[in-house]
Order: structure tokens, then C-alpha cells, then sequence
């Protein structure tokens, strides 16, 4: 039995193999050979006849997936090689407006949310009659969201009409939305890791003084907590879904209980891990392994 990490071959930090090689070692320990590749090593080809050529197939049983490359994990899969997460899973997590396009029928509760409309065009302004109705529609403050993006990058909190016409045009070229602000949790929000449709723990992140935003790569910091059992279902819900085999579920608190906030198929589990005592990639691996049946 063989083994494949595949990770983005431009990381912007040494976070990103350094995950991989968490993954490689718990997967080594259950007695799988694996290997680490950057996206750009694991090629993959259509050929003249319309079919995907890669050495990978042969040489490998799984792949951890950790890269966003859809283009990459879909050939991987139509050439027959299991990925963890599926190519779909991950593409419709890397696109926040999609996972809650696919989330919207499984009884979670959601923020209120509008997309923004798509702009092709150069020199273009936003739609000012289009951004009063948003505002009517969701209040100020309203959260203003790139669609793709990670750490929290891409998410403003804004105030007002001129703050939102701001905004709106720095984000005009790239897709966007606008979705209601839960105050009830400001600054706050909880992290829970679910490996095979179980959530294995959490923990609450709270922003640092002046920050809204809760990620610990901004400065908030993480504690363990109980989940209860609303936080708890709610994150499996959201995986169940979205046909992950692993992921990071962020949901808001409210005294109504959990708002989902959002779903990351490649949630980095260092911190958590710290926080909260669990050896995620242990727990990762072991799953793993059960599904690739060599016990």
C-alpha cells in the first residue's frame, strides 16, 4: 500500500508542507509508504484520444488531497486514483458562495446572504441602486466577502454606504458577496475538526483587541472547549453534505445556537492541535487507512 500527499507548489509559507509531512508521518505509522509531491510534480495529461495520462495511478493507492488544484484533482480522479477529499468537495469548499449554495438544504442555520453580481468588465462602477438594496436587505454593518480566499484575507466589516460603495469597487473584479453580521458573535466563533463524518473536538477562537475576524493567523487566540451537541451536529451536517472526508466547520454562537460561517476541506490543524491536546493527523491517518482497508 502506497501513499501520496499532494500540496501546492507555490506555498506562501512553510506551513503548508510542513502540514503534509504531519499527514506523511501519521500515515508511515500505520504502515503506509508515502510520498509528498507539490501539484506541479504530480502531472497529469489529455491526451489526443481525450485521456488523462498519469504515472500517478500506478504508483499509488490514495492521495491526500491538501492542494485547491480542480483541475488537477478531477484528472487524478477520472484516472482512477482515490482522493481524500474528493475533487468536488474541495472545489465547492474553495468557493465560499458555493458551499453555502450547497449547504442551503440541509437545515443548518445560515447567514443572510447576497451575491454579488459578476463584472467582466474594465473601468466598470458598482451598481449604486443595487448596493442600497443589499443594505436595506441585510443592515449595517454587513460583512463584504471574496468569494475565494483563506486566514481571513478578502473580509471586511463596513459600517455605511460610502464604506460599502468602497468596497464594493476595490472587490468589482472579483467574485464577491454581502451577508449579514451575526453580531451575538463578534469577535468570536468556533472551530471544529470532523474526520469521517465525526467531530473528533473544538475550540473557540476569539479575535485579538480591534480585530472582528477570529483567525489565529491574525492574531486570535484558540481555547478548548466541550462542544455541545447543536455545535456538534451541526459541523457533521455541514461534512455530510459536502461529501468531505475531512475539514475545518467555523460556526458563529447566538443564543439560538450555531450559524455556520465556513467550511475548509484543508483547515490547518496546528493550532488546533496545540489547543486542544488531539493529534489530528493521527486521527486523519487512522481514518484513512480504515477506508483504504489494510488492517
Amino acid at each position: 500500500m502506497r501513499g501520496l500527499v499532494i500540496i501546492n507548489g507555490y506555498p506562501s509559507a512553510e506551513k503548508f508542507l510542513l502540514q503534509g509531512m504531519r499527514i506523511q508521518k501519521a500515515l508511515q505509522a500505520e504502515g503506509i509508504e508515502t510520498d509528498i509531491f507539490k501539484n506541479g510534480e504530480a502531472y497529469a495529461l489529455v491526451n489526443e484520444a481525450g485521456q488523462i495520462e498519469t504515472s500517478l495511478v500506478n504508483n499509488y493507492d490514495f492521495a491526500v488531497y491538501l492542494d485547491k488544484d480542480k483541475y488537477l484533482g478531477n484528472m487524478l480522479e477520472k484516472s482512477g486514483l482515490r482522493l481524500f477529499n474528493s475533487a468536488r468537495a474541495v472545489e465547492v469548499c474553495d468557493d465560499k458562495l458555493s458551499t453555502y449554495l450547497a449547504l442551503g438544504a440541509c437545515g443548518l442555520r445560515l447567514a443572510k446572504t447576497v451575491p454579488a453580481p459578476l463584472c467582466y468588465t474594465k473601468g466598470a462602477k458598482p451598481n449604486v441602486a443595487f448596493l442600497e438594496k443589499v443594505a436595506e436587505i441585510l443592515g449595517f454593518p454587513l460583512v463584504v466577502k471574496k468569494s475565494y480566499g483563506s486566514f481571513g484575507a478578502g473580509v471586511q466589516l463596513v459600517h455605511g454606504m460610502p464604506k460599502l460603495q468602497e468596497v464594493a469597487e476595490i472587490f468589482l473584479h472579483e467574485p464577491h458577496f454581502f451577508q449579514q453580521y451575526i453580531s451575538a458573535s463578534q469577535g468570536k466563533d468556533v472551530r471544529v475538526i470532523v474526520i469521517g463524518g465525526k467531530a473528533i473536538g473544538g475550540m473557540e477562537r476569539v479575535a485579538k483587541a480591534g480585530e472582528f475576524r477570529s483567525n489565529i493567523e491574525l492574531g486570535g487566540e484558540g481555547k478548548k472547549i466541550v462542544l455541545e451537541q447543536a455545535y456538534n451536529d451541526a459541523a457533521e451536517r455541514a461534512a455530510k453534505t459536502l461529501g468531505l472526508d475531512y475539514c475545518g466547520v467555523d460556526l458563529l454562537e447566538t443564543e439560538e445556537g450555531p450559524v455556520l460561517c465556513e467550511v475548509n476541506s484543508n483547515a490547518f490543524f496546528d493550532g488546533f492541535e496545540r489547543v486542544t491536546g488531539l493529534d489530528v493527523a493521527a486521527a486523519y491517518a487512522h481514518y484513512i487507512a480504515d477506508q483504504v482497508k489494510i488492517r
